[in-house]
């Protein structure tokens, strides 16, 4: 192990910069997307965000502070926890905001899903830096998809469907860092394909009905006028903004409240209505740059485990932001997924902030190049 002095040295002061811009400026959109509230559970957004950053931001030093392979030391702990947490929700589950049951109380409210979010990126990393040398194996392969299988089919009776949304995506990214193989993609891809007829509607029939509307609005936008109308009225939020946006609290849409949970699924509305067309790019601008430093992370990581962290972290950073995003802008259907640092979500954030600091915890310790 490297001398301390010498591992702070390669701490990356501009992912943690970027991190905090993104943390306090989604305080600052939550602020206007609630101001004038009346409901005292949207009057304490604001605070629950702020205590919940300064958290964040603390297990975020704390985790670039300890050793990542001690982490996957522990991996099969880690893992055991993260099925017990999301078993408990299934009998002490509290209902949140969208309908699913996905929150446990404890004294705060958290969200199991979104811890195992990280724990899941310790455990998958793990398993595939110890048979490294055996991703092509089919035998690898299954190993994996039943260590993820196990935990996303939990998320899914929440129901949770953007979240095991998240976990696949995990799954392929970082089994496609490993080296996964291109015939097993294209055999993934043919048992997909034949599965797809029976196991959609099967899919389709467990989900919940504000679940299938958001789907079906999505495909046939006139099938369901009230589900359509916040895509209807984040569309509006954005046009309207034009270049340099109505200024902050200011837009008309957001002030109105035409636009509804615009302090979590439609943020980037909100955002592009008061900062315009410049406010928007700035923001996915400011949240390339944390993937790219993390990504950098990983190119120069010291060691196979190091690098699948990375990718893990990246991955879920950028496919909730493409997800977020694209509701936002009609192009892709509302999963209830939050812009990462930005949205609305005390554990959304813990998680995020966590992630930071487990790819820190990788940089810190990576190779000098």
């Amino acid at each position: 192990m490297k001398p301390t002095g010498s591992i702070w040295k390669q701490f990356d002061f501009i992912l943690l910069g970027a991190s905090i811009l993104l943390t306090i400026f989604g305080v600052l959109m939550i602020r206007s997307a609630t101001l004038d509230a009346i409901d005292p559970e949207l009057i304490a957004r604001v605070p629950d965000q702020i205590r919940f950053a300064f958290l964040g931001f603390g297990v975020l030093l704390a985790l670039a502070a300890l050793d990542y392979k001690l982490l996957g030391g522990i991996h099969m702990w880690l893992y055991l926890l993260m099925i017990v947490l999301l078993f408990l929700v299934t009998l002490f589950g509290v209902e949140g905001d969208g309908g699913a049951q996905s929150w446990l109380n404890v004294g705060i409210r958290i969200q199991p899903s979104e811890i195992a979010k990280v724990l899941i990126i310790i455990t998958l990393g793990m398993l595939l830096a110890r048979n490294y040398e055996r991703i092509g194996h089919l035998s690898t392969l299954v190993k994996t998809l039943l260590h993820v299988g196990i935990p996303a089919i939990l998320i899914f009776i929440q129901p949770d469907l953007g979240m095991t949304i998240v976990l696949a995506v995990l799954w392929f990214t970082m089994v496609w860092a490993a080296g996964l193989r291109l015939k097993h993609i294209g055999i993934g891809l043919l048992v997909f394909g034949l599965a797809a007829p029976i196991a959609v509607p099967v899919a389709f029939s467990q989900m919940q009905p504000y679940q299938r509307s958001r789907i079906t609005s999505f495909i046939f936008p006139e099938s369901d006028r009230d589900a359509y109308y916040n895509i209807l009225q984040a569309r509006i939020s954005i046009g309207s903004g034009g270049l340099l946006g109505k200024g902050y609290a200011n837009g008309p849409q957001n002030t109105g409240r035409f636009l509804r949970v615009r302090h979590t699924d439609f943020i980037f509305s909100v955002i592009s209505e008061e900062f315009g067309l410049v406010g928007g790019v700035a923001t996915m601008s400011l949240i390339g740059v944390v993937i790219f430093r993390i990504l950098r992370g990983a190119r120069r990581a010291a060691d196979p485990f190091g690098s699948l962290i990375c990718y893990g972290v990246a991955s879920f950073i950028f496919f909730q932001t493409f997800v977020s995003i694209g509701m936002n802008l009609s192009l892709m259907p509302v999963t209830g997924l939050t812009l990462p640092f930005i949205s609305s979500g005390g554990t959304s954030l813990l998680s995020t902030l966590a992630g930071i600091g487990l790819a820190e915890s990788v940089i810190m310790r990576g190779r000098r190049i």
